[in-house]
């Protein structure tokens, strides 16, 4: 196919003439939206990147407060880095190589500082701060004062606006009354009318019908689809549009992909080799299916912060499969390193961008800024920082078996009492005989303080483990249980206190997109297998474990699970049949926290009595001393208890299997798997000073935002208490949880939001421009029972979102920004919307929902560590954008290029720019080349005539039939192409040149 033709370019360029005439105001809008955002990114990159670099090494010798100022050189504001010291200025916006100070960190003249040279990322950051242009926020200049500035927290909080109580307030009267629809309609026109202007026009119906569609599905209506609405006349028509809008399955698609922007939702890791998240996409088919089913948003976040602890999770409604439990993968949807030299600080990092995202998506307040110091200019302190990094230690990484949890959970609760009402009735007859069991001398001396797990005491809430097999609590000495000997069931006795793998759940197969678990080299069959003991801290490098069995056993250290390469290889030790005690050195991680889990192999049984630290040769004596003479006495009892029971136990034995045998026909063997949160050892984190994770202050208790919360800590009774945060994050009282999805829901329909900062409502975001409106959502929210559809639909029907972009000059001159919204400004489409729409109107949209994704396609550019080995076919099979594969080091350049973000942090709000990359990509992208000829190749089928043809493809790329001119340009430019190719106007080539040409105008990838 031939480029676009320059001639018939420009002669069509009146078809987004609508949109050319705005261009002006577009621009400053965009502009607007755009700097905000970036100068907003910027400043929140200083106060959590370079601040704290500054602050930890500058600071002593070169700030206000510092004891001897030396070479007169300030580095605690941007003046003082731009005035210099001694050697003059330290800076140059913009210029890092040029800059004194990176010079200095770089150790190439000065040597700063003095005591060793910064950490390759912390100089990296540096660099990348001042090349941005050393952004600072606007402050005081420091004066000299106590170490500590003050913070004043209640101060703070009672003078911002986001921390005062949601207020319901009047629509407010206004003097043209029958301009409003909606109560929303009466909060602009009040404002409009105070600025002495007046609303834009309605939008045209057949722009109002594009924009539904764009903005509630992200597909284009068809021809068919356009027809019927723009002929019915009847004042319903647009409620029944949006409500057949609002049931389609393809809302859950379209605002999906708005919340996967919120969760930084990727399929890979990032850093070095990009490895796989394995099953990330089960979050994603999550997603979009509680979109579809409309989820009350209060529900929606208890499953995202605590789906795996609600009493009653939400099901499937076909599958019966847990839905809430998928919730908490949002939380592990970051980048990952593997295997990092300091676990403890990647352990940092890694909570850090969970109480980022977690924090900005559901509050709207940058909680992490205060990991290193108290926040600069909000209500937020440190500790309330490492308060919610405590919820986060507490807690657990696992993938899933979630299609068979709450089945085999049933099964589960009926196997122990089935297998308590035999061990019962077996205890019931040896005791009728007198026979009492053998009383294991309890632990003495130095052994008592080497054991740091023992199931032979370990309290319940402790007993945990991924899914069922190992049964509800560890089985007790001298407990009957039945065994296979010689392959006909036979009753045996404990010989031991363990945690014991039960055979019962034999054969349970896990379905991944990726591997199970990667741990070094191997791939272990984890998920429903294992068993995890408390949280401990490690004082002694030697780690012992008294097991029977065969199997594996891995020391997760500070939450670390991404071993591949050539570090933290040991904390993985294969348990040999035959082994009594399995050692680990762990002596590089003495002071840390870690837990250990035990796999059984494969259809083996695998037994945990203790786990021991720094135990001397002594101790194991005094250990393997005690067991034999336990041993004995079980043996005496064993043997009298079958001479008592003699041939009863055989039928007892054979009933016993029997209806063990029936029961396990209802275990569901079969489950997909999903990563998601776990709970683990409950417990406080410490405050870390300016964020150094190897310098812990204060423990601070589990707690919500002092500012909302009062800073009173949780009552939580075991585990993490993740269940009581959420809690408290939708409690009426919390004034920010629901103005901030009321905010989203406005921002996407309208394309600003009501705070322009939509992840940030705190004092560098901006204020609201409609403080009542913003409250009056917010409480209309609530009162439709939190549902998102029913808030679009509030919204959407209102006067003010079928506004025109029509421009009335006085109202520009007035307010250029439109923060008065006097218009409805056009929108640009993203870039998954713009290839979804190509694909619709091609005929090559492959409507298929959920499912693993499709593998990104790889341009010859697209090169590096962790490059997939194959590549995704160019059209992404015709599936949706949502559908293709996130890898983060590998994202696709057309998605990039028109502002898909990467995926980092929350992203409410993209930025929306207009570069010559996009332009390039429409004119010359051989996808859009492709699906352009797709789409002329329909047309062609479809419609006989030529104009016939014309007004089809008019009203598939823009809901419209072309005016007379427009179809009178199209009707001379294709004559004049048939005969400049000698060729009839049926030539595919020529309509494909055609379909190119609309796809390029402005009208195709804009919303008037």
């Amino acid at each position: 196919m031939r480029p676009v033709p320059p001639e018939f370019a420009r002669r069509c360029a009146h078809v987004g003439a609508f949109v050319g005439s705005k261009l002006a105001i577009v621009a400053v809008a965009f502009s607007f939206s755009a700097v905000t955002v970036r100068a907003n990114d910027a400043l929140e990159f200083f106060e959590k990147k370079v601040r704290p670099i500054l602050a930890e090494h500058c600071y002593s010798c070169h700030s206000v407060n510092a004891e001897k100022l030396q070479a007169g050189l300030l580095v605690d504001s941007r003046a003082s880095l731009l005035t210099g010291g001694d050697s003059g200025a330290s800076i140059v916006p913009g210029n890092a190589d040029e800059s004194l100070l990176i010079e200095a960190v770089r150790y190439e003249t000065y040597e700063m500082p003095p005591s060793g040279k910064l950490p390759e990322s912390d100089i990296q950051t540096l660099e990348q701060w001042v090349n941005m242009g050393a952004p600072w926020p606007e402050e005081d200049a420091p004066t000299a004062s106590a170490l500590k500035p003050e913070f004043d927290l209640q101060k703070r909080r009672s003078e911002h606006w986001c921390w005062q109580p949601v207020r319901k307030p009047s629509g407010p009267e206004v003097e043209q009354q029958d301009w409003p629809r909606k109560e929303i309609d009466q909060f602009i026109l009040s404002r409009l009318e105070s600025e002495g202007l007046t609303p834009a026009v309605d939008a045209k119906r057949s722009a109002l019908l594009r924009r539904l569609y764009f903005d509630l599905i992200g597909l284009p209506p068809t021809p068919e689809q356009a027809e019927k609405f723009l002929n019915d006349r009847s004042p319903q028509a647009v409620e029944r549009l949006v409500d057949e809008l609002l049931a389609s399955p393809h809302f859950g698609e379209r605002w999906g992909r708005h919340w996967l922007d919120l969760v930084r939702y990727a399929e890979s890791r990032g850093h070095e080799f990009d490895h796989d998240a394995p099953n990330a996409f089960q979050y994603r088919d999550y997603i979009i299916r509680a979109l579809n089913a409309d989820v009350p948003y209060d529900q929606l976040v208890h499953e995202h912060i605590a789906g795996d602890l609600l009493g009653e999770p939400r099901l499937h409604p076909e599958k019966g499969f847990n839905e809430s439990i998928l919730g908490t993968g949002f939380w592990f949807l970051g980048e990952w390193v593997h295997s990092p030299v300091d676990i403890r600080k990647d352990e940092t990092d890694r909570f850090d961008n969970m109480i980022d995202v977690m924090s900005k998506t559901f509050l709207g307040v940058t909680v992490s800024c205060a990991r290193c110091h108290d926040h600069k200019f909000d209500a937020i302190s440190s500790e309330d920082y490492y308060a919610l990094s405590g919820f986060l230690q507490s807690s657990d990484y696992r993938q899933v078996r979630f299609e068979s949890h709450e089945q085999n959970g049933k099964v589960a609760a009926k196997l122990e009492e089935l297998d308590a009402r035999y061990k019962s009735l077996i205890a019931k007859k040896l005791a009728s005989a007198g026979l009492t069991l053998p009383v294991a001398e309890p632990l003495s001396g130095e052994a008592v303080e080497t054991v740091v797990v023992d199931y032979s005491n370990l309290a319940s809430e402790e007993y945990r483990q991924d899914d069922y097999i190992f049964g509800k609590q560890p089985r007790r000495l001298g407990d009957a249980y039945l065994a296979d000997l010689e392959d006909r069931p036979a009753i045996q006795f404990a010989m031991s206190d363990a945690a014991v793998s039960d055979s019962f759940w034999n054969g349970l197969v896990s379905h991944s997109g990726k591997a199970l678990s990667h741990l070094g080299r191997l791939v272990l069959p984890q998920s429903g297998r294992t068993l995890r003991t408390p949280t401990f801290r490690l004082t002694d490098g030697q780690i012992t474990c008294r097991v029977k069995g065969s199997g594996h056993v891995f020391a997760c250290v500070d939450s670390h699970r991404m071993i591949n390469g050539p570090l933290h290889g040991e904390t993985i030790k294969k348990i040999s049949k035959g082994s009594r005690w399995v050692d680990l050195d762990l002596s590089r991680y003495v002071g840390h926290r870690l837990h250990l889990e035990f796999t059984p192999e494969k259809d083996s049984t695998l037994e945990v009595m203790l786990v021991i630290q720094g135990a001397t040769q002594a101790v194991r004596q005094q250990l393997n001393a005690r067991e034999e003479i336990i041993r004995r006495l079980m043996k005496r009892y064993s043997e009298a208890a079958r001479q008592h029971l003699a041939k009863e136990a055989e039928e007892i034995a054979h009933i016993w299997a029997a209806e063990r045998a029936k029961l396990q026909s209802q275990v569901m063997q079969r489950s997909h798997l999903a990563m998601t949160m776990a709970d683990g050892t409950g417990e406080d984190d410490h405050l870390l000073i300016r964020g150094n994770s190897s310098k812990p202050g204060n423990l601070v208790p589990r707690r919500f935002l002092t500012a909302i919360s009062g800073g009173q800590p949780l009552s939580i009774g075991t585990g993490s208490g993740r269940l009581e945060l959420a809690k408290q994050i939708t409690d009426p009282e919390n004034p920010l949880t629901t103005r901030v999805i009321a905010n989203r829901v406005w921002h996407y329909l309208m394309g600003r939001g009501i705070v322009p900062t939509t992840d940030d409502f705190g004092v560098l975001g901006q204020k609201p421009t409609h403080p009542e409106l913003l409250d009056h959502l917010a409480t209309k929210f609530v009162e439709q029972d939190q549902s998102i559809k029913q808030l679009i639909r509030y919204i959407v029907l209102s006067r003010t979102y079928q506004m025109s972009s029509h421009i009335q000059p006085d109202a520009v001159a007035a307010d250029p920004k439109n923060l008065t919204w006097h218009h409805r400004p056009p929108k640009r489409l993203e870039g998954e919307v713009i290839r979804d729409a190509l694909l619709a109107i091609s005929g090559r949209l492959d409507t298929k929902q959920f499912g693993e994704p499709v593998p990104v396609h790889l341009t010859s550019f697209m090169g590096g560590r962790g490059r997939p080995k194959k590549s995704g076919p160019r059209d992404g099979a015709g599936r949706r954008s949502i559908y293709l594969a996130v890898r983060r080091n590998f994202l696709s350049p057309t998605m990039l290029a028109f502002d898909t973000p990467a995926p980092f942090s929350t992203m409410g709000r993209r930025n929306v720019s207009n570069v010559p990359a996009q332009a390039l990509i429409l004119m010359n992208n051989p996808l859009v080349v492709e699906l352009s000829g797709q789409w002329a190749k329909r047309a062609l089928r479809t419609h006989p005539t030529l104009e016939g043809r014309i007004d089809g493809m008019y009203q598939a790329a823009f809901a419209r039939l072309p005016t007379e001119r427009e179809q009178q340009i199209a009707r001379e430019y294709l004559q004049s192409q048939a005969v400049e190719h000698d060729a009839n106007l049926d030539s595919q080539e020529i309509w494909a040149d055609f379909a190119h040409a609309l796809v390029n105008t402005k009208e195709f990838i804009f919303l008037p």
